[in-house]
Formats: structure tokens, sequence, C-alpha cells
């Protein structure tokens, strides 16, 4: 009001901008009306440019986490907050309402005290629709282990979950996080306990021991005793797996969610007022040692045998003798030992190869396969020259002959042909017996 008062009265821009102690341009905007008195101007907004990718990422999917759509706007360039990107999404109405999402159980919940280094929560995470050449079926399954006292987790794709594959991917989850916790929560899965009673199955608590933990199983429905690994895998699932796209192998699957998992490390904590990370509450937690061999537990897996005469395992190929394409075959391999072993349905053993590491892509051949293989390609050769292809071949005498019987006709030359049966003899015959005299009128008198 100042600035327009002291104009009319006939002062300059600069004497007043001297006068009120202001730039001469803010007097110039207040001036001329293109500032209001008690309002800053707002810079542009940064999220205005990818405001119709994510009204789009919502509109295909409506669930879709803010954290995993603030990962991919971030790689598309965007350079604000999390709190600013969720603010926005607020501001505009960016996510559809979805009204049974809504819905509030009222439960009671309780904080669980864990302690530094007490307890470790594993879970089976089964991800629905997995890519169809990992060639597991309707479902992949993802061991997840987490630290109950700082939040840590690791996970690790598997094949099935039967116990050889529970026992693999539990040493590398441990070894993921470092070092193993004192004691191990599962619920109460058959490979681990029996279910009906919770006791420990023995095969199990042999793994137990060779790690030096004690195994607790939860309670029946009782699933929020191991809520931090719950959580877990809700992160997994929705930050991970919703986004995994078709043409992904199970490499580079892994790679993803071992990115994903390293990323939560920068979750924030407050420990007694004292803000922290989760990277540092874990690498602060009192581990224990693992061993330098995982539990020798043997896996075994079906293989069919590749037209190369190659099998698959672990993201690698090894060779089998020649002469065996699209035949099932058993790979076996001890957990620990440095090679596997291929037998045939029968047992029979075909071939043994040291083991390479898992997922490096390597292909292992056997001298002896690779001779075999390529006498049997040599063997297929031959110097004769091709049929020719431009020549006139009508159908033969025998092929029309089986048209003809197709067809209903009997076959020229057939003796059925030749006989012929002439029923006016027949009837010529007849005629002169009926006209003939009986004997007693041939017999004179």
């Amino acid at each position: 009001m100042d600035a327009h008062a002291l104009r009319r009265q006939g002062w300059t821009i600069s004497a007043i901008a001297r006068h009120l102690g202001r730039d001469r341009k803010t007097i110039r905007d207040y001036l001329n009306n293109e500032r209001t008195p008690g309002q800053r101007r707002q810079p542009p907004d940064a999220f205005v440019p990818f405001l119709p990718y994510c009204r789009q990422r919502l509109a295909d999917d409506p669930h879709l986490w803010a954290s995993t759509l603030f990962d991919e706007v971030t790689a598309l360039g965007y350079e604000g907050a999390y709190s600013t990107f969720t603010r926005a999404l607020r501001r505009y109405q960016v996510r559809p309402h979805c009204e049974p999402c809504h819905a509030s159980t009222g439960r009671n919940v309780a904080v669980i005290a864990h302690p530094p280094g007490e307890e470790i929560q594993f879970d089976w995470l089964e991800l629905p629709e997995p890519p169809e050449a990992w060639g597991v079926g309707s479902h992949a399954h993802l061991l997840v282990g987490a630290l109950a006292h700082s939040g840590r987790w690791r996970a690790v794709l598997a094949e099935s979950e039967d116990f050889p594959h529970l026992v693999q991917a539990l040493d590398d989850v441990v070894r993921r996080l470092g070092g193993t916790a004192r004691r191990w929560r599962f619920d109460r899965m058959a490979t681990v306990c029996y279910p009906s009673s919770g006791q420990v199955t023995a095969s199990f608590a042999a793994v137990a021991k060779y790690y030096g933990a004690g195994v607790d199983i939860c309670l029946p429905r009782r699933g929020n005793r191991k809520g931090v690994v719950e959580k877990a895998n809700h992160s997994a699932a929705q930050r991970w797996w919703r986004t995994v796209p078709d043409g992904l192998s199970v490499v580079q699957a892994q790679s993803g969610v071992d990115k994903l998992a390293a990323r939560m490390d920068e979750r924030r904590r407050k420990v007694d007022g004292i803000p922290v990370t989760v990277a540092e509450l874990a690498d602060a937690e009192p581990l224990l040692d693992i061993p330098m061999r995982p539990f020798p537990a043997e896996l075994e897996v079906q293989r069919t045998v590749s037209p190369q005469s190659l099998v698959s395992f672990d993201g690698n190929f090894y060779s089998v003798p020649p002469g065996l394409p699209g035949v099932q075959v058993h790979v076996r391999h001890r957990l620990g030992e440095d090679f596997l072993r291929i037998a045939t349905t029968g047992r029979a053993v075909i071939a043994q190869h040291r083991r390479a590491p898992r997922g490096a892509g390597q292909t292992v051949r056997d001298d002896g396969h690779v001779l075999a293989l390529e006498r049997a390609v040599l063997a297929s050769f031959t110097d004769r020259a091709p049929c020719k292809t431009k020549v006139r071949r009508p159908p033969s005498a025998a092929a029309l002959a089986e048209a003809e019987h197709l067809r209903g006709q009997p076959p020229a030359g057939d003796p059925a042909e030749r006989v012929v049966i002439d029923l006016s003899t027949y009837a010529a015959v007849a005629d002169r017996l009926r006209s003939a005299p009986s004997p007693k009128e041939e017999s004179p008198e």
C-alpha cells in the first residue's frame, strides 16, 4: 500500500525502492499487480512432467505402492524427495479410489521387543505367474529372512520348497545377512516341523545344530509373531515382484531383489531419540559366525537333455554323452561339494562335472563327451547326392489299386471279376422241366 500511495504522489520506482528498502523489480511487480501481498511466488512444480506417467501407471495398477512408483520416476529423471512426491500424488488426486481397501480391521496390536542378534525370522513367499522361461510352474518361491531387531532382510529365489532347496536358500540368506542369530523362527511348514504338534523334525534339527541356532515355531494362527519378515514379504511382493518383466532370467531377478533389499537398509529408525538407519542397526548386531560350507543336504532336480547334449542347472550348462536328446535325467548335488552328478531315471550315473558358480552362465563340457558328440554328428553325414525334386512320378499301380479299394471297387485283374453268373440258363432248365411229361405219362399202357 505504501508503494501504491507513493506512486500516486509521483515518486519513481527507484525512489520507492530506496525508501522501502526493496528491489526495484519487486516494487514494479507490486505496482503492476503481478504479485499479491502475503503470497510467495511458487517455483515451477517438478512433478508436472511426470503426472501423465503416474496417472497411467496407477490407472493400470491402482494398488501400486507409491515407493515403487517413486523408484520408477526417479529412474526417469525426477529429482524431488519422496515426501514431495507423495504430497503431489495427493494434491493432484492421482490414485483412483478403492473402497474395499479403506476398510479397517480394528485389531489391537502390540510391539514385541527383539534384542540385537537374538532372532531371524524366515518365511516362504509364493510369487504367482512367474515368467514361463523359468520353468517353475505356476508359482516362484522366495525364501525371505529378516533380522527381528534391525529389520534388515535378504531373500533368495528357489526352485521349490522341499527340504534340500530350503537348506540351500537358508544358507544363502544367512550369508547375505553376514551371520546368523541365536534363534530361528518359522511358521508351521512341513519341512521344518510337524504341523500338527509343532515339534521340529530330526532332519531340520540337524541343520539348526550345524549352524549353532535354536528353532522357534509360531503358534497356530499367530502370524503377527513374525511380523518383521511378513512386512519384508510385503515389500518384496509390491516393490519388486509386481514390476518384474516377462523376459527377465532367474539370475537377473535375483539381482533385482538383492538391490531392493540393499536399498531398504536406508530406512530410518529412531532408537532412544537418536536417528539411525537399518544398516547401522544391523551392522551393530552381534551375529554368530557360520560354517565355511553349507549343511550337506543332497539336492536333486529333474532336467531334460537338449539337442546339444547339455543339461541346465543353477544358471549353467553341463554336458552328457550324445544320443540322449529329450531324455529326462536327474541332477544331484550335495551342498558344499565342488562337483555334481547327472544320472538317468534308473539311477545310473552318466556324467560328473565340477560345479560352476551359480548363475555364471558357463557351459561345462567333458572332453570325452565332446569327441563322442563330434563322431556322432560326423557319422550322420553322407556324400550321396540329395534327392531330385523336379521329377514326374505319377501314382503307381499299387497306389491306384489302394485308391480303388478305398472307393469300394475291386481292383483290376481280381479273380472275382472273371466269375460270370448267368441266370438265364437256370430259367431255361426250369421251363423245360415244367413242360416235360412225367414218367407215368411216358410209359405205354
